[in-house]
């Protein structure tokens, strides 16, 4: 079974975290998006939208990386996601949340542009006005997620124990500190990722992507 991913990619990192957690017969296939080889033939072959993490198990090709964790931590058995429906349910509904309206705001529209303005060749004016666009909607964000997601009782998203959706947010939640979005009063969102970032699995998970930031911002 391969992986195919690259550490920098948000949405690789939950699946690197997962299988390092659940130390999974997974072959870690590194595909460098800043070299282009999401880009080459080879690639393209295997997954024709140019994008990462792909699963190949066997003759089995899956895309889209909420699905590839879906479907290890069925292959695994894990607590992380649940085989009652209701529970199944709730954290499908966190890992959309934080893949569109979280991503949109803090990944689209704010981080990505300004740690990778190469990428987002627009002019300032347009970049500062999508970015004042993306600040006021994770601010909102923040606040559903601090106060109703989480509340001052609840230990992760989807309820009192670790699910996927928690690696998933988690992921999320650093490339909103990369882009230093300033998190506010959000007391248990502070406190839900200093939990995950606890783990053991966190530091070799997020060690390329703070490599690369600390490589792209200029010395103090």
């Amino acid at each position: 079974m391969k992986l195919y991913l690259d550490p920098i990619s948000t949405t690789s990192r939950p699946l690197l975290m997962f299988a390092e957690e659940h130390a999974l017969p997974v072959e870690i296939v590194h595909v460098r998006l800043f070299e282009g080889e999401h880009r080459t033939p080879d690639f393209l072959r295997i997954n024709p939208n140019g994008c990462v993490p792909v699963l190949v198990d066997g003759g089995f090709v899956l895309t889209e990386s909420g699905a590839i964790l879906r479907y290890l931590a069925d292959l695994a058995g894990s607590p992380a996601y649940p085989t009652d429906l209701r529970a199944r349910a709730r954290i499908n509904a966190a890992m959309d949340w934080f893949a569109t309206n979280f991503h949109t705001a803090v990944g689209t529209q704010l981080a990505y542009p300004a740690l990778f303005p190469a990428f987002h060749p627009f002019s300032p004016e347009a970049r500062a006005e999508v970015a004042a666009t993306g600040l006021a909607s994770a601010h909102r964000w923040l606040v559903v997620l601090d106060q109703h997601m989480l509340g001052p009782r609840r230990n992760y998203v989807a309820g009192e124990e670790l699910t996927i959706a928690d690696y998933v947010g988690g992921s999320m939640l650093a490339l909103a500190e990369a882009a230093e979005v300033d998190l506010g009063d959000t007391p248990n969102v502070r406190r839900w990722l200093a939990t995950l970032k606890g783990r053991p699995s966190w530091d070799p998970t997020f060690a390329a992507f703070n490599g690369l930031l600390s490589a792209t911002r200029p010395a103090a």
